[in-house]
């Protein structure tokens, strides 16, 4: 059995295979039980970690991996590959990546409604469509007040069935992620109503607007504010029967290093969160507890934009990490839905 086949720790600097759409997952196992990357802040973050669990690279060849979102009907991983114009799919039961959309109009975030559906933001068109049963597109949102958006960066779906999506101008900057524009709202977060389709600005006070995701219970709902330097998560209290939000507060203050991106929440209220672009000591995944405190970290050797919770029991953590697709075995669940 060659190299590629029995895999190779990348703890240990080891080379991969070369990159591409390969027909057999890159596994790397560590060395021995429990895995170092895995880091305890606090001893409260032991009940989440499983001894035996180690993380794995699954596939390595994308030029930024984001938007991650699993489909457990088809035991199958979709993510967005940004500047290569592509959206790609791991698939649990071959370990092969093939592209799942070419061209993907430089989809960023994913999720799926309740009716299990893809929901995708794009940057090059600007818009958030839905994929239907049949394949088709669905435009959800291209403007609002007769304006186009910026390029829809984040979406979640809350189970009321409304649309959540942040809109910050990283699309429109340059030609690497979409196509230079001059944008035309402020950087708002949206609500699209799951009854009657109509958009309003859920608030307007959030500069640069990235990550975001509720609580277990839907009372909260976090989002990353990206122009602030550092940035920092705020949290917001949420109307469980208008969606009106409230009393914007500062959940986590970043300092220099502490670069927070996209982000899931567990059953048990913890943020997991991407996390790098700082000090290299940072890339992978923080994880911090209902109350703001980090309670642990997984070390990646790539800075991670954003991650999602999967497998049959949502117990498996899937982190595209800048060019490659890394998992990690929990003990403990994803929100439904999120």
């Amino acid at each position: 059995m060659d190299a590629t086949r029995r895999g190779l720790s990348w703890a240990a600097g080891a080379m991969l295979a070369a990159p591409g759409l390969a027909a057999e997952a890159l596994s790397q196992p560590v060395e021995r039980y429990p895995d170092p990357a895995v880091q305890v802040l606090d001893p409260s973050f032991n009940r989440y970690r499983l001894l035996l669990a180690s993380v794995e690279r699954l596939w390595t060849g994308a030029r930024w991996g984001e938007g991650p979102a699993w489909f457990g009907d088809q035991r199958c991983l979709i993510w967005s590959d940004i500047p290569n114009n592509r959206m790609l799919r791991w698939s649990e039961t071959t370990g092969e990546v093939d592209e799942f959309r070419k061209p993907a109009n430089n989809s960023n975030g994913n999720t799926r409604d309740r009716q299990g559906r893809l929901i995708t933001c794009e940057h090059l068109t600007r818009r958030v469509t839905r994929t239907e049963w049949d394949g088709s597109i669905t435009v959800i949102a291209d403007s609002f007040d007769g304006k186009r958006l910026n390029s829809p960066n984040d979406v979640v779906v809350k189970s009321d069935g409304s649309i959540w999506f942040t809109d910050p101008p990283f699309g429109v900057l340059g030609f690497y992620e979409g196509e230079m524009a001059q944008p035309e709202l402020p950087t708002n977060l949206y609500r699209v109503d799951g009854q009657t389709g109509a958009i309003t600005v859920a608030t307007g006070e959030i500069g640069r607007p990235n990550g975001l995701a509720f609580s277990p219970d839907e009372s909260r709902l976090y989002v990353v504010e990206a122009s602030a330097n550092p940035r920092r998560i705020l949290v917001l209290d949420v109307d469980g029967a208008t969606g009106r939000l409230s009393n914007q507060r500062v959940f986590f203050q970043c300092v220099d290093g502490d670069t927070p991106d996209g982000f899931r929440v567990d059953v048990d209220g913890n943020l997991w969160c991407g996390w790098g672009m700082g000090r290299e000591d940072l890339d992978g995944v923080r994880i911090l507890n209902k109350d703001a405190a980090p309670i642990g970290h997984i070390r990646l050797p790539e800075r991670c934009a954003n991650l999602a919770f999967g497998g049959r029991h949502r117990n498996r953590l899937f982190m595209p990490a800048s060019k490659s697709l890394y998992a990690l075995y929990v003990n403990t669940q994803g929100v439904a839905g999120g």
